[in-house]
């Protein structure tokens, strides 16, 4: 039997954050993950995170997974991959399967950050090839740059089915539409926006009858659903598609926690074991942080990652209660931002009409992914942003915690404070350069520059791109609106692609003056 001041169970972003901590501070640390490769969900998110610099915001995901790599080679931390816990016994015992062997282990302390695994929902034909989870497709796509399928349907408009939905496009694959048994969207309603102007259409109140096909999907039946969730008669609508994406939450992977006889509970969060603030269990020695604790983002996973690890090494000894305590306070204070807004955890479940500001929330980015035209003025970023000359117009309507585009902007013309939440404001008194800097580092890509001031019958719309090939200066086509309808005829005139901008590409187009504020995505003629 091996022995270790620390086990591991899982080198996903609150793993590999707890493992950092506690070799950080002297202790010897190994982390076992079954996967092959280590970084959970991070290596397979390829878009920019949310939050604050402290958050790793603007930061795309696998580019995170690296760094907490690097960090834990460089602490000293041994990971273990191809290696599946199958056990968690008295005395922190436990069994690992490494290829064809069972192995034990102990150690004075243990943290479980398993993670979570996805739901499924069974259909007439849900176990037909072509029908698979969300995180399937990220892995084929962003793993093993795979495209799942031509014609997708998503089941599920939270954050990880619009977020995988928008992975699809750019991977090649026509999204037909967004489907969801519940009557409104359930992501980040910036997230839908990227989706809607793409001409991805919502259907809400629906879900899956059928799947078709003998070897592969071949199509599916949807139908409308009443308020009391049962089918409509006469409602069902027919796809041609060959793949149906299931996006339909998540479950904690909490069986070791209750193998080991952790006190647990049910939750909005899922079925989770009873931590303290530090992920403390009711088992002494034994700690349980990220999504196996409750789903919530890899953001929020890495700072409950850091909390065990620092609590780990304070049950153990190696730090005083002290130093516990100040550690706990300032991550807690990381936490607690990332917490708050219409998309809090206290929140779930619960219909929020307005913003923390008072101001009524859109109804038609709820029900159909985008902003209405006599919706605008109401929102902070949109309607202070009539001037003359180039200038930033923010199309973020919702409390979501996320403040880069206030750092990016060195003229200081926007503006969220300290309070990571607030609905960002324009400063009319500064002056914009056009740099484009806010454009790009947008998580939700709902960021453009408009210039009205060319005295020529036309403007110029910069938006954020992120589709491959980019269509380069001279390249015509269609200026589309928010909803992804074809508004009018629109011209290519500049492209920029810098290294500051992460891979995101800023596209000018020229369309007529009165579509400055219309269209919002650029179409090259077919």
């Amino acid at each position: 039997m091996t022995r270790h001041d620390l086990i591991i169970v899982g080198a996903g972003p609150a793993g590999l954050s707890a493992a950092i901590e506690a070799a950080r501070r002297g202790l010897d640390v190994v982390v076992f993950d079954e996967n092959a490769k280590p970084g959970g969900q991070l290596f397979k998110q390829i878009h920019k995170f949310f939050g604050s610099k402290a958050h790793k915001a603007k930061i795309r995901g696998f580019k995170i997974g690296a760094d907490l790599l690097r960090e834990a080679n460089e602490a000293g931390v041994r990971v273990v991959l191809g290696a599946a816990v199958t056990g968690l016994y008295l005395d922190h015992e436990v069994t690992v399967r490494i290829d064809d062997r069972l192995e034990h282990y102990k150690a004075d302390a243990i943290i479980v950050a398993t993670g979570a695994s996805e739901n499924m929902v069974p259909f007439e034909g849900w176990t037909l090839p072509g029908v698979i989870g969300a995180g399937a497709a990220q892995t084929m796509m962003n793993l093993h740059h795979i495209r799942p399928g031509n014609r997708v349907l998503m089941l599920g408009s939270g954050n990880v089915g619009l977020v995988v939905g928008f992975q699809l496009l750019q991977a090649g694959c026509e999204v037909v539409a967004v489907v969801d048994a519940a009557p409104r969207i359930g992501g980040y309603g910036v997230h839908a926006a990227k989706l809607a102007r793409c001409g991805v259409p919502f259907l809400l109140s629906h879900t899956i009858q059928k799947a078709h096909g003998t070897n592969g999907v071949t199509g599916v039946t949807i139908t409308r659903i009443g308020s009391d969730w049962a089918p409509l008669p006469g409602e069902e609508t027919y796809y041609d598609v060959d793949t149906i994406c299931l996006a339909v939450g998540l479950s904690p992977m909490s069986q070791l926690l209750k193998m080991a006889g952790c006190r647990m509970k049910d939750s909005p969060l899922g079925y989770v074991p009873d931590i303290d603030a530090t992920g403390s269990t009711s088992v002494p020695g034994i700690f349980a942080a990220g999504d196996v604790s409750g789903i919530e983002e890899a953001s929020s996973a890495m700072i409950e990652g850091r909390i065990a690890g620092v609590a780990a090494a304070e049950y153990l000894g190696f730090i005083g209660a002290g130093d516990l305590e100040q550690n706990v306070a300032d991550f807690e204070e990381a936490l607690g931002c990332l917490r708050e807004g219409m998309f809090a955890p206290k929140n779930r479940g619960k219909e929020i009409a307005a913003t923390d500001e008072g101001i009524p929330l859109s109804r038609a980015l709820l029900t159909k992914g985008y902003l209405a035209n006599d919706e605008l003025e109401r929102f902070p970023g949109i309607a202070a942003s009539r001037r003359e000359g180039i200038h930033p117009v923010i199309e973020c309507t919702q409390n979501i915690p996320c403040n880069p585009c206030q750092d990016a902007c060195k003229q200081h013309c926007i503006k969220i404070g300290e309070k990571i939440t607030v609905l960002p404001v324009i400063d009319t008194e500064q002056l914009c350069t056009g740099c484009g800097m806010c454009v790009a580092s947008c998580s939700g890509q709902a960021i453009f520059l408009i210039d009205e001031s060319q005295n020529d019958g036309f403007a110029t719309v910069t938006l954020p791109y992120e589709f491959l090939p980019l269509p380069s200066p001279g390249t015509l086509g269609k200026g589309l609106d928010r909803s992804g309808s074809p508004v009018c005829d629109a011209e290519v005139v500049d492209v920029k692609t810098v290294k500051a901008f992460d891979q995101t590409s800023l596209v000018t187009m020229r369309v007529p003056a009165d579509m400055a504020m219309t269209a919002r995505f650029f179409r090259a003629a077919s």
